[in-house]
């Protein structure tokens, strides 16, 4: 993989200057440049674990993820380190555009525009960024699934079409992890609550835990697929 010089600059995320930064990552730092990320969740990750809070990363490397009403947390991913990743090959995977079906809701570019040759990776992180920070935050309708698809179909990143569902199964198909602990840590909890319900309400426990996935899954389905309003992007 080719590495660009390192720098200590950093690009803010109003109105800030891109520096060449290696693409190396680094989860000791919580560098992973060009990537999607995925940490499991408080209670939710133990009852069903490929469910998690994801964000997605600028060219150097720090995480920006949709944390809450009106803010998009910047290099502190919310929920501890990161376990899964993936990295997008921003020049083969990507075709940044400012079409307006990409930027939704802003002022029809014209086709000459020269920001269309100019806009690059964060940049477009930047404008998704500007976004949700005006946006209210619910872990049904508008969370960091939207957020990321958002940034996803703004990057173009393998044509676009990217939703809260086919995010979670890119990254539960495809995401590597970064360590065994980070598989145990995702996993674990899982496991022990698993075997606690198992032991103390046997079939009972199984029928709630169907029934919380499957209410849970078919709501995303339903608001991805068929009433489409109902999850934000």
């Amino acid at each position: 993989m080719e590495e660009h010089v390192d720098s200590d600059h950093q690009l803010m995320v109003e109105g800030g200057l891109t520096f060449p930064r290696s693409m190396q990552i680094d989860p000791r730092r919580e560098r992973f440049p060009c990537c999607i990320v995925w940490t499991p969740l408080p209670v939710l990750s133990w009852l069903v674990p490929f469910i998690g809070h994801v964000g997605i990363c600028r060219e150097d490397g720090v995480i920006l993820d949709f944390a809450g009403p009106n803010f998009v947390c910047v290099d502190n991913f919310t929920f501890g380190a990161v376990a899964r990743y993936i990295q997008i090959n921003k020049d083969k995977e990507c075709c940044i555009s400012p079409h307006p079906s990409a930027f939704k809701g802003e002022q029809e570019y014209q086709h000459d525009d020269p920001r269309r040759e100019t806009l690059t990776w964060d940049d477009t992180l930047r404008k998704s960024t500007q976004e949700f920070q005006h946006r209210s935050y619910s872990l049904f309708t508008c969370n960091c699934h939207s957020f990321v698809a958002n940034n996803l179909n703004r990057l173009g990143f393998r044509s676009g079409g990217w939703n809260v569902v086919n995010l979670a199964v890119l990254i539960f198909l495809k995401g590597c992890w970064v360590s065994k602990t980070a598989f145990l840590r995702s996993f674990l909890p899982f496991v022990i609550v698993s075997g606690l319900g198992l032991a103390f309400g046997g079939t009972t426990y199984l029928t709630f835990l169907a029934l919380f996935a499957f209410l849970l899954v078919g709501w995303f389905l339903l608001g991805t697929y068929c009433f489409k309003s109902l999850i934000h992007l």
